[in-house]
């Protein structure tokens, strides 16, 4: 197995034991809304997981977990595809 899979393998499980852990308290958005008493407008769509989490599953430790795990893997499915738009690209220009 090539050493940048055993890599991503490793990050993959570190960030699923991880992500649960996340800190419950606001980001530097939300703190500074805080800060000056501002009041987040209700959004006309949540997204797909809102609050970093899977609406259809009721176990919170689960719920996070799969929503940080779809969450890796779409940001990677992502990053594959650009990677090979821009190899087609760079074939074609040579």
């Amino acid at each position: 197995m090539k050493g940048y899979v055993k890599a991503l393998i490793l990050t993959i499980v570190c960030l699923a034991i991880l992500i649960p852990f996340a800190s419950e308290f606001p980001d530097g958005l939300e703190k500074v809304m805080e800060t000056f008493q501002l009041e987040e407008q209700e959004s006309s769509w949540s997204g797909l997981m809102p609050e970093y989490t899977m609406p259809l599953i009721e176990n919170p430790y689960l719920s996070t977990l799969l929503a940080g795990l779809v969450g890796i893997f779409l940001v990677l499915g992502a990053v594959f595809m650009l990677g090979v738009v821009m190899q087609s690209r760079k074939d074609e220009n040579l």
